[in-house]
């Protein structure tokens, strides 16, 4: 066998679907921890310089922050951890249907595990939806804030009183109500939409919320892939039991031909 056939034989036993999505998913958790994990620095900046002077009244909050940030490093460990294992998986299993018709047979055990990866992806996925939904949560605050300070500053708006104009933390319970001062109005507000943690913070939401949103499109991916792979297992395992009777049926037939011969022989 040539150079050019070995590179070939290697290239057909590559999961590309599994690659695909493994490539996917470690970019999703990426965007998503990285930009996450700064823009909650951000935001405890903006809360403990603007909205909440004291500091007892935002203890519980930057408790929060920082245990969310604990959290997006778990999140990071594990799915580059899992993500190697589904695509290692995605190898076994393509070497499994490609060998179909040689000696290579599944066990039960791999099947179970296959099964198994189907189960957990699913729980995942859900959980992620969950992730994916509760990361829009504050791209729509920062947005309510940036639109304010937009209608501030938008020419075509006749405002009398700026300070009317205000945004108020404290009806999302994110700060307790008696924060002080728990809402910013007028050019305090628009101070606020013009430093670097509230535009950084902003955008960098936005990035983590379609990180999330690749996550949750990964994993759908790899549960297509997986639920594939467990039913092209399924069908090798038959396969290969359907064989094994046959050549078994096939040997017994040939020894009863073979003693009938005999016995034939011996009477004439």
């Amino acid at each position: 066998m040539g150079c050019f056939e070995c590179c070939i034989k290697c290239l057909g036993g590559v999961p590309y679907a599994s690659l695909v999505a493994t490539i996917l998913c470690f970019s999703g958790v990426a965007l998503f921890c990285g930009c996450g994990h700064v823009a909650l620095t951000g935001t405890a900046i903006i809360l403990e310089t603007h909205f909440s002077i004291v500091a007892s009244d935002h203890a519980m909050l930057t408790d929060v922050i920082q245990l969310m940030q604990y959290v997006i490093y778990g999140i990071a460990s594990f799915f580059f951890l899992y993500g190697i294992i589904l695509l290692a998986e995605g190898f076994y299993t393509t070497s499994a249907v490609k060998e179909l018709h040689s000696e290579f047979k599944t066990t039960i055990c791999g099947r179970c595990i296959s099964g198994m990866f189907v189960f957990l992806t699913y729980i995942l996925g859900v959980a992620w939806l969950g992730v994916f939904g509760f990361s829009a949560v504050p791209v729509f605050l920062f947005y309510n804030m940036w639109s304010s300070c937009a209608t501030m500053r938008s020419p075509a708006v006749n405002l009398t009183d700026i300070d009317s104009i205000c945004v108020d933390v404290r009806q999302y319970g994110i700060i307790p109500w008696n924060a002080t001062p728990g809402k910013v109005c007028g050019s305090t507000l628009g101070d606020i939409c013009n430093t670097n943690e509230f535009y950084l913070s902003y955008h960098l939401y936005i990035v983590a919320c379609a990180g999330a949103g690749a996550t949750v499109i990964a994993l759908i991916h790899f549960l297509m892939i997986l639920s594939a792979n467990w039913a092209y297992l399924k069908d090798a395992s038959q396969m290969h039991a359907y064989q094994d009777i046959k050549m078994k049926e096939e040997r017994e037939l040939q020894d009863i031909t073979s003693r009938s011969k005999e016995c034939l022989n011996s009477y004439t």
